[in-house]
């Protein structure tokens, strides 16, 4: 793998409040009635970063102004109603769910149906050559538990790799014996997360034990099956803050009973929040992660006019790494910046 960036450094959060008020509501695809040209940028992909997406779609489409016929910038939800037909004369596709999913789509068509996959993890060795993951912002993953079960506040990563494994750690009174002795539920999203692949990847690779059961959408704990005294589940903490400080969540799209849990690093409790944003440290763990947008090598370098309006969106000069309103909905959605910003790691 040939890497185009420079090491991805973490980023000290934007001075803006979570509270921030963005410059317009953001909602999930394009508008009802609305489907995008065919020189638009549309996106499909990872969950994670989809909200923020549809506020980057509403406010950058806003700035270019009334009847102009530039490309226009559209994303597609994770999860809704399929298939979906994501440009005018484009071949209809089953909805990609999740990150692996998306990549798959960016690869089995083109530009005339989709222009980038949503990741929320990097690049992978299964993933396609020629495929250009285009740095976003810092996020990172925890655990999370429901308010009030019988989780403790924290574990270590080790801890959390005998829990998935189902091996030496079955109970939590064999974390802790103050604790229940109730049987752990470890629960995964589904296959094709990037949360769920950093997640596993960030507490050792476990070998999945049969106790591990898969299926909630993720970053979402309104999942009946997730309201569960014994559950744990990993969680995006920028999803998480956006979903509350930031006043972004739905029905469906909120934590519902869980709340987010510390992790013990080398003998150091590590929190996943300080000041409502990512506590710095944390994203400075192997719990913190980059999200990226990841394009097809031979558009991202292109100079002609899809290349150009690619780079004019996502580009180190481009309108996300470098528009204050575009830093304002990164915090107003719970992430940090990077100087990474439009750079890309090519596979």
């Amino acid at each position: 793998m040939r890497k185009t960036a420079a090491k991805l450094l973490v980023a000290a959060a934007l001075a803006t409040s979570l509270a921030t008020v963005v410059s317009g509501t953001a909602v999930a695809d394009p508008a009802a009635g609305v489907t995008p040209a065919a020189q638009d940028l549309v996106g499909v992909g990872s969950d994670t970063i989809q909200s923020v997406l549809n506020q980057f779609s509403t406010d950058y489409n806003n700035s270019l102004g009334a009847g102009s016929t530039a490309p226009h910038l559209y994303s597609y939800d994770a999860t809704g109603s399929s298939p979906i037909t994501t440009k005018t004369g484009a071949t209809s596709i089953p909805r990609p769910n999740g990150s692996g999913a998306g990549i798959k789509a960016l690869v089995a068509n083109t530009s005339a149906t989709v222009d980038f996959a949503r990741s929320s993890r990097g690049p992978a060795a299964s993933d396609a050559h020629g495929l250009d993951f285009v740095a976003l912002a810092k996020d990172a993953v925890t655990w999370s538990a429901k308010s009030g079960g019988n989780a403790p506040a924290q574990l270590t990563p080790a801890q959390l790799n005998a829990i998935y494994s189902c091996t030496t750690i079955t109970t939590w009174n064999q974390i802790d014996p103050s604790l229940p002795n109730a049987t752990i539920k470890p629960v995964l999203p589904q296959a094709d997360s990037g949360t769920r692949a950093f997640f596993l990847t960030a507490i050792g690779n476990p070998t999945l034990g049969n106790c591990v059961t898969t299926g909630p959408e993720e970053n979402e704990g309104t999942d009946p099956s997730l309201n569960d005294p014994n559950v744990v589940f990993p969680y995006s903490v920028a999803h998480y803050l956006g979903q509350t400080v930031g006043n972004h969540g739905t029905t469906t799209d909120a934590p519902g009973n869980l709340t987010l849990r510390n992790v013990v690093v080398g003998g150091t409790t590590l929190t996943p929040i300080t000041s409502n944003q990512i506590d710095p440290n944390f994203a400075n763990s192997q719990f913190g992660r980059v999200v990226y947008n990841v394009f097809r090598d031979a558009e991202w370098t292109a100079t002609d006019a899809h290349g150009t309006a690619i780079q004019n969106v996502f580009g180190p000069t481009g309108w996300i790494c470098n528009d204050p309103v575009a830093a304002a909905d990164l915090a107003s959605y719970g992430f940090l910046s990077t100087p990474a910003c439009g750079t890309a790691t090519l596979t």
